[in-house]
């Protein structure tokens, strides 16, 4: 760690969150540790009686789901934001949101250079394993960008949402909701005022396209925006990574909305009760939020099979790398996809845009889909038992909405037992450390090729 003029002072705050100077804590551990301390202050300030819209305190399992659905930027609620929480309360979860969009590593970062303090080398390559950088050189600079473009998108979002708000509400009342939403969108956390999501805006194109915008911004990665800010329109000026992140956050957006249009068009309880002028805008956002949003223009409930299936899908897919949302990245399914072509082709390599992916990102691409899938589908058959008398498609799609921070529902959470709670609670916190932390570790366990080659044999596959 960084040490003061007389050699002996650490930075306080990485030390917090795990950070030594030597044999201290890895990335991985220093997010994970993070996380978990954001969660535990959330809970206590949650549980306090000033936060509850009563006076009386919610409880710890409410405090605990509620802080770490904040903390982990989800939007899962066991209680309504708006009526069950003061002003205070909503401000705690308001300050959650935005510590837990920013990640605590960045957080970190931002305070102690506020304190004036020196950034360590220790620190920088914590700050390149969860911004996606390729070293530590220029990372203080990014995160300062990072900072001033999350001012700027949150502040020209309320301020958008301020001017359709003022039209309904007092001035007061209607700066509230706007920040509120602004950065909850931005932060792509799902949590509203509105009791209803924005359900209660269905027909209202400026608020949906406003918060789908800042969804999209938050969600497809700090480094993709400050590449398309340096290099503007020139597709072939970007990075691999912004084309690919770009190029499959729009094939997605782009299906997703045709899906969903074609599957609820005449739908009565989603988009055949708007008129149908509305309903493309619908199916728009309804393909948006699942991008680890949360927030809803037609109930989650009422959407067909078909559609749920398809949602389950977005979910698991997620946002991109260095962004707000969760999943397992748009990036990686990418990835999955190329590799697969390739084995398909009977490819050795897997080649996009002129460009060899290094084995190594391919062999974790498939990791983290495998192991994200078996603990989606562990723990839906753990709820399965512990919430006996629901259907598998409201269970599973539980259990993905949180591991991918997204937040929606088909109404059970409210109903999840206790035991329930706690498992979805720690389902959301390993959705926003889980494949990133898994990320980080297996660069960091990287070994040599062994000195002593093995005999080969093979076995059968299919």
């Amino acid at each position: 760690m960084a040490t003061t003029s007389g050699g002996r002072g650490r930075h306080g705050l990485f030390r917090a969150l795990g950070g030594r100077a030597r044999g201290g804590f890895s990335p991985a551990q220093t997010m994970v540790l993070g996380f978990a301390g954001l969660i535990l202050v959330g809970t206590c300030l949650l549980a306090l009686p000033a936060a509850s819209a009563t006076g009386e305190s919610i409880g710890l399992v409410d405090a605990f789901f509620t802080a770490t659905s904040a903390a982990c930027v989800t939007g899962l609620q066991v209680r309504d934001t708006a009526t069950t929480f003061s002003p205070f309360g909503q401000a705690v979860i308001l300050l959650l949101v935005q510590a837990g969009g920013l990640g605590t590593t960045i957080l970190a970062t931002l305070v102690a250079l506020i304190l004036g303090k020196r950034i360590s080398l220790r620190e920088r390559l914590a700050l390149s394993e969860t911004l996606g950088t390729h070293g530590p050189s220029g990372v203080v600079r990014l995160v300062r960008e990072i900072l001033v473009l999350t001012v700027l998108a949150e502040a020209a979002g309320a301020l958008l949402l301020f001017a359709r708000f003022a039209l309904e509400h007092p001035p007061g009342r209607a700066v509230w909701l706007a920040v509120f939403h602004a950065v909850s969108a931005y932060n792509n956390a799902g949590f509203d005022l509105f009791s209803r999501s924005l359900r209660g805006h269905a027909t209202d194109g400026f608020v949906l396209l406003v918060v789908a915008g800042l969804i999209i911004l938050g969600g497809i990665g700090y480094i993709v925006v400050l590449d398309v800010r340096r290099a503007g329109l020139r597709w072939q000026a970007y990075s691999l990574h912004s084309r690919i992140a770009l190029a499959t956050t729009l094939g997605l957006l782009a299906l997703g909305t045709a899906l969903f249009a074609l599957l609820e068009w005449h739908n009565p309880r989603t988009l055949g009760a708007l008129p149908p002028a509305y309903r493309l805008l619908a199916a728009f956002f309804t393909a948006v939020t699942p991008r680890t949003a949360g927030f809803e223009v037609v109930p989650t409930g009422g959407l067909a099979e078909p559609s749920l299936l398809l949602t389950i899908a977005l979910m698991f897919i997620g946002a991109s790398p260095g962004g707000t949302g969760g999943g397992i990245k748009t990036t990686t399914f990418a990835t999955l996809l190329l590799a697969l072509r390739a084995a398909i082709r009977g490819e050795e390599a897997v080649v996009v845009a002129g460009r060899h992916l290094p084995d190594d990102q391919v062999r974790k691409a498939w990791v983290i889909a495998t192991a994200a899938a078996g603990w989606v589908l562990g723990l839906t058959g753990v709820l399965l038992v512990t919430e006996a008398g629901h259907r598998l498609t409201e269970v599973l799609f539980e259990v993905v909405s949180a591991f991918g921070t997204v937040g929606l529902t088909t109404g059970l959470t409210p109903q999840l037992s206790p035991v329930g709670r706690v498992l979805i609670a720690l389902m959301m916190y390993s959705g926003r450390v889980g494949p990133l932390t898994l990320a980080v570790a297996l660069a960091e366990r990287r070994r040599p090729r062994p000195s002593i080659q093995f005999p080969e044999e093979r076995v059968m596959i299919g």
